[in-house]
């Protein structure tokens, strides 16, 4: 951060030259080692080149000249980062002085080198070899009781990895494998299963070729998948409608200029993506839904008494759904004066965004963690495979659901086994294939190790990848807690909050970077990941290690697993890091559906597709039949307005990604050098007697009795609806309370938190800036 930050309005559109010069800024930064990178950039994404390590967007069997984002080159300049954290830098630095550091500043110190203890006594961490730390985790994981113990895994690590881990985590003793799509899209996990009988979405990358509407839900396609808007521009090209739903107006869904068209850079007009923008309160999902719902059957009544073409799919909706009756009753007892209010919309805006999609043959539904980071976020996705139903746009070309994941392998994990879900997992084949039995009870989520910290029956905390503690709700408590666990493994590539709070034994262990040459006994190996679309492809690193300290994921996984773990003789894991092909058999035969043939299949250009039901209109749920979802629910905060009480959303900056901010360049919201602000309406600051530039704090307004407050935030102007304001995520997750989550899924509840604002100090003694 610096001591003068900016707010400017920023007038480009996503991509064009601000992206080529935020990525030539960031290409060049004085440890990059920006020729590897050049050279690795042209692989990525492609068929026989790397899966990007941040977004997990499609990557089509066409990939253009330049296949990666803005963001995307950013998450390769900071893993080839020519900076090195080891022993030499922990001799300079304290890890209680590290703690002072902002999240940017640490992870800028370049990559883990070389396995490190941490020393209580010199408050540092120490050199270790890899077998004494793997004796040591061992012997410590051998003493704790397997459910006070938690295998937490980020969205990064390879299918073969999270195979690994999660068979060492059961055969260990306990289904405690929470991940980060506890954090993220496990609301869809939960409510896609009861309405369509899949847990992933229906659309597949060409399905954007033929499509005749596309709507959004909730998603900032310009920062958290830019790939998406090679699609979404095409399709704008064409003609086809698309209509936005969104609080914050997002320069992603209004304006795309391709960095890869010369006519465009060189004075060509911006592309035009959105045709309608519209921006309702935060938590007005359900309202929005039942809404578009409720007009579209009114549209429905007109084509009947007009003798017309029916807008409801009755042939669809008859054939292959159930409860469309109940949620017509629904709908026709709603009152378009409590939907206007709720939603903050007017009724003809969503009127006319109902005749656009009424008239469309084939419509994709895009949405994000806007619709899933809420008290009813599970609601909130049966709702949308409502309006999906209603015209039959589920198993049909250029139509269906598409949920925007966000880690690059985050969807893929969870397929191979990480979930605390025992019934997800077919424990009955992993028990015949290992010779062991599976524990059946159910496992800590996200939400449940934040409790079991705080509470003491946590007592060993293994990470894959991530940033926990900054990632998680109830920052604060957690933090506090901490430091009374026994156990904390961290393996990792770059320095981060997560690694500077320890246990009483703690280990520090470095991985290769995806991007990595990753040669083992049976020679290169090949890693795979599972993209948003649910296609598996192929990822092969060529770039030298940033040490020949380094070991694969895979290494380490099995390192642990064999020093914590009773021999198996059914269990490789040997065998497995020598060979990774070893590992893609072995899921091959505990989930023969979707990764039969594994290895032959692999590396097909746009990979292969798992199975999907719903695309074949063969619906997996109890009645065998797609569900409709008949609530009667306006909110979906799960908390009532009150006098001051406002609801926070927290979003990510044009210079992040998840928990990594590679800077303090937010281009799009034009806000430079900071992230300690908060974006409130004018008529919120007016109302509640700030000014513009005053430092604020918000403070949690749960009726739980619990203060949680977040403080040094600069009040600025922004476009966005009344009542809600808008803070950076990690910094403003103290203020969400551990029990704020969605219902069923638990994800915290981070785009509707109960907040109101503490003044700090006299606004008269705080210059005012101009708004973005």
């Amino acid at each position: 951060m610096t001591d003068t930050p900016a707010f400017r309005r920023y007038q480009g559109p996503a991509g064009g030259w601000g992206s080529v010069r935020s990525l030539a800024r960031h290409g060049l930064r004085r440890r990059t080692r920006t020729l590897a990178a050049l050279a690795q950039l042209r692989r990525q994404n492609k068929p026989d080149g790397f899966a990007c390590v941040s977004c997990s967007w499609a990557k089509p069997a066409k990939p253009h000249p330049f296949e990666f984002c803005e963001n995307g080159a950013k998450a390769t300049f900071w893993d080839l980062d020519a900076g090195r954290v080891d022993a030499a830098f922990f001799r300079r630095h304290t890890v209680t002085a590290l703690r002072t550091w902002a999240d940017c500043d640490l992870e800028a110190s370049g990559r883990i080198t070389e396995p490190l203890r941490y020393d209580a006594a010199s408050d540092r961490y120490v050199p270790v070899s890899w077998e004494e730390a793997f004796a040591a985790i061992g012997r410590e994981l051998k003493a704790i009781e397997p459910a006070a113990a938690v295998f937490y895994a980020s969205g990064r690590a390879s299918l073969e990895t999270s195979y690994m881990y999660a068979l060492l985590a059961r055969l260990y003793g306990c289904n405690n494998l929470p991940d980060s799509s506890n954090m993220c899209h496990e609301s869809t996990s939960v409510g896609l299963p009861r309405s369509i009988g899949v847990p992933v979405g229906t659309v597949r990358l060409e399905d954007f070729e033929k499509t005749d509407c596309i709507l959004s839900f909730g998603q900032n396609v310009g920062v958290n998948s830019p790939r998406m808007l090679h699609p979404l521009q095409e399709a704008s090209r064409r003609g086809v409608p698309i209509l936005t739903f969104n609080p914050l107006r997002e320069r992603g869904w209004e304006r795309f200029k391709n960095p890869q068209s010369p006519p465009q850079m060189l004075g060509g007009a911006a592309t035009r993506i959105s045709c309608e923008y519209l921006q309702p309160r935060a938590g007005g999902d359900p309202a929005v839904l039942l809404g578009l719902c409720k007009a579209l059957l009114e549209l429905d009544d007109a084509a009947r008494r007009d003798g017309g073409a029916r807008v409801v799919d009755t042939a669809f909706v008859e054939a292959h759904t159930q409860g469309f009756d109940d949620f017509v009753a629904l709908l026709r007892a709603l009152d378009w004066d409590a939907i206007a209010r709720e939603s903050g919309l007017a009724p003809e805006a969503l009127r006319g965004v109902a005749e656009v999609y009424a008239r469309a043959e084939s419509a994709i539904l895009i949405y994000g963690m806007g619709l899933t980071q809420h008290r009813h976020g599970v609601d909130n996705v049966r709702l949308l495979c409502n309006l999906a139903l209603m015209r039959g746009s589920v198993g049909r070309p250029g139509a269906g659901v598409c949920p925007v994941r966000g880690h690059s392998n985050v969807q893929g994990q969870r397929t191979v086994g990480i979930t605390e879900k025992p019934e997800l997992v077919p424990l009955d084949r992993l028990a015949a294939q290992y010779g062991f039995e599976p524990p059946r009870d159910k496992g800590l989520d996200t939400v449940g190790t934040v409790r079991g910290v705080v509470d003491g029956t946590v007592r060993a905390f293994v990470g894959l990848g991530g940033n926990f503690l900054r990632a998680a709700p109830e920052t604060e408590r957690l933090e506090a807690a901490w430091p009374k666990l026994r156990l904390t493994v961290q393996v990792a590539t770059k320095l981060n909050r997560s690694h500077l709070l320890n246990g009483e034994v703690a280990f520090l262990l470095p991985c290769l970077s995806r991007i990595e040459r990753d040669r083992q006994a049976g020679g290169p190996q090949a890693v795979s990941v599972e993209d948003s679309t649910a296609c598996i492809h192929r990822s092969v690193g060529v770039q030298a290690p940033a040490s020949e300290r380094l070991l694969s994921e895979p290494a380490i996984v099995a390192g642990i697993a064999e020093a914590a773990l009773a021999p198996n003789p059914k269990v490789p894991w040997r065998e497995w890091v020598a060979d990774y092909a070893r590992v893609r058999d072995a899921i091959a035969e505990t989930y023969p559906v979707d990764f039969h043939d594994f290895n032959a299949r692999l590396g097909a250009p746009g990979g292969f597709p798992r199975t999907n039901g719903a695309r074949e209109r063969i619906w997996h749920t109890p009645s065998g039949k797609a569900e409709f979802h008949a609530v009667d629910l306006l909110s979906a905060t799960g908390f009532d307005d009150a006098p001051e009480r406002l609801r926070l959303i927290t979003v990510r900056s044009n210079d992040q990604f998840n928990t990594t901010v590679y800077g303090y360049s937010d281009r799009f919201r034009g806000i430079e050098g900071t992230r300690r602000v908060l974006l409130m309406h004018r008529d919120d600051i007016a109302r509640l007697g700030l000014a513009e530039g005053e430092q604020v704090s918000l403070v949690g307004d749960a009726d739980d009795g619990v203060h949680r407050e977040v403080g040094g935030l600069r009040v600025t102007p922004y476009d966005l609806p009344a009542g809600c304001v808008v803070g950076y995520y990690p910094e403003c997750n103290p203020l969400i309370p551990v029990a704020h989550h969605a219902i069923d899924s638990h994800v915290p509840a981070a785009k509707s938190v109960p907040v109101r604002i503490k003044r700090e100090v006299d606004p008269r003694r705080v210059p005012a800036g101009p708004a973005p």
